[in-house]
């Protein structure tokens, strides 16, 4: 009976660290004394951003600082996101890719002023000055998106690219940016005639197993992939699974973790097998011709936050988001994966990278909206002067948004001031008009947010309200 009743004890005691595992679902596998915080702040914003699951690495001078997994990979199941939950990585396949180029180039096997003829021999008389540089920046004036792409057909790849002959390209190569995944199709295909072997066999081989990337590997729907994640969408009606696309794109091909992304960060530091000079093109943001530049490099954004060299990308597929943040400076990188669709995670990740070099902490900032006391006449434009100070550190190149919602909290009206840059302790005015199409009660929200809208620096709402008659 007494070891009945401790058998029953020990099986009690199993099941409550199961359930308390489920539903706290964070592994940490070193603890920082900012690991509290930015858990905290990470399951803030995944209920504010009804994200279901969440896995997050931190990677600071070469070394796995953080590793976390938080809410449900699959929430049909209850099974947790931890650091080795599989997602689809979208868009952050590219600087795959684009290393796999550089392999080839650094082996003599191709020239990125190479034109792209050269290697795809049907390609079609307009394209006769594209080079594989311009394939890599996005500068080809190639679409953005092919428009014969069946995404629950297997298609070959040479059939999506040769369905974008007829378009006509956007600009002459090299004039311009375009976020364009068709030239990353492409790049697939002369990786496979370089190399003779199939593009993602040659990155798997040449990438993927030297890193000891166990778990990343192109999407399938058909093969078993433990710890795979679901996919997740929000409707009006609730969560929804997501789409479950059955084309292999190669702009967005790969399976991945946190954890073997966070291998992949220290191998580009290690020099081997992309050499130093590789990488430091991959950074570098490409000069259009009329010297100008844009803030991408060879399948990476290159930008700045704060001041500081930001290196990134991010995907986005039904039911996942992905997002990567390196900065060189600071020796950091932030990883996060999701299995929502709903939102950027960019914001995420710089808001952690803050925790771990305050260098890149967010400035605080306070917000405040004046507009006339009395009731105001519906049609008539109304004033409303907004005032944005930075109460800490410098803020380059933020923005200032005004949204005015109505009683129901429905936005129904937006401005916005771009490129401003606030010194610390900077006060700027900004006046604004509205003209209000019905009468009602409204309020003022305020946000003051980084470059490109991520991160949010502050959110101020019912900054004030306007009665309308």
């Amino acid at each position: 009976m007494v070891q009945t009743m401790r058998r029953c004890a020990t099986v009690i005691k199993s099941l409550a660290l199961a359930i308390l595992f489920v539903f706290s679902a964070t592994v940490t596998w070193s603890r920082q004394p900012e690991a509290d915080q930015v858990d905290d702040y990470v399951k803030q914003r995944m209920h504010e951003l009804q994200i279901p699951g969440l896995s997050m690495a931190v990677v600071k001078e070469g070394r796995i600082v953080k590793a976390s997994g938080y809410g449900m990979a699959n929430v049909e199941t209850s099974s947790p996101a931890t650091p080795e939950t599989v997602y689809k990585a979208a868009s952050l396949s590219k600087p795959f890719i684009a290393a796999a180029i550089l392999l080839l180039m650094q082996e003599g096997r191709i020239g990125l002023d190479d034109k792209v003829s050269k290697y795809v021999d049907d390609s079609p008389e307009k394209w006769k000055g594209i080079t594989v540089r311009h394939l890599l920046t996005h500068t080809s004036g190639i679409v953005r998106d092919p428009v014969d792409y069946h995404p629950y057909n297997e298609q070959p790849i040479t059939d999506v690219i040769r369905s974008v002959y007829p378009l006509p390209l956007s600009f002459q190569p090299g004039d311009k940016w375009l976020y364009s995944n068709v030239g990353y199709y492409v790049l697939a295909e002369i990786i496979t005639k370089v190399s003779g072997k199939p593009w993602d066999k040659f990155i798997t081989e040449r990438l993927f197993a030297p890193a000891h990337m166990i778990s990343t590997r192109t999407t399938t729907v058909t093969d078993v992939i433990p710890l795979r994640a679901n996919g997740y969408q929000q409707k009006d009606s609730g969560m929804v699974n997501a789409e479950n696309w059955i084309a292999v794109r190669p702009s967005g091909a790969f399976l991945s973790t946190v954890l073997d992304l966070a291998k992949w960060d220290v191998l580009l530091d290690s020099g081997s097998p992309i050499k130093p000079s590789s990488r430091k093109l991959m950074w570098t943001p490409v000069t259009l011709n009329d010297k100008t530049r844009a803030d991408y490099g060879f399948g990476w954004y290159v930008d700045s936050f704060l001041g500081r060299a930001r290196i990134h990308h991010d995907g986005q597929f039904p039911g996942f988001r992905s997002d990567y943040e390196h900065f060189d400076d600071d020796k950091l990188t932030v990883i996060v994966l999701a299995n929502s669709d709903n939102a950027s995670l960019a914001s995420i990740a710089l808001k952690v990278a803050g925790f771990y070099a305050p260098e890149l902490a967010t400035p605080p900032f306070s917000l405040s909206a004046n507009v006339p006391s009395e009731p105001l006449r519906n049609g008539n434009p109304i004033t409303i002067k907004i005032t944005a100070k930075d109460d800490g550190k410098a803020a380059p190149d933020s923005v200032v948004e005004m949204e005015i919602w109505d009683e129901a909290g429905h936005p129904v009206y937006k401005q916005d001031k771009q490129n401003e840059s606030f010194d610390a302790g900077q006060t700027n005015s900004y006046t604004f008009v509205w003209t209000p199409g019905k009468a009602g009660r409204y309020t003022i929200n305020i946000g003051a947010y980084g470059p490109h809208w991520s991160p949010s620096y502050s959110w101020q709402p019912k900054a004030a309200t306007i009665t309308v008659n």
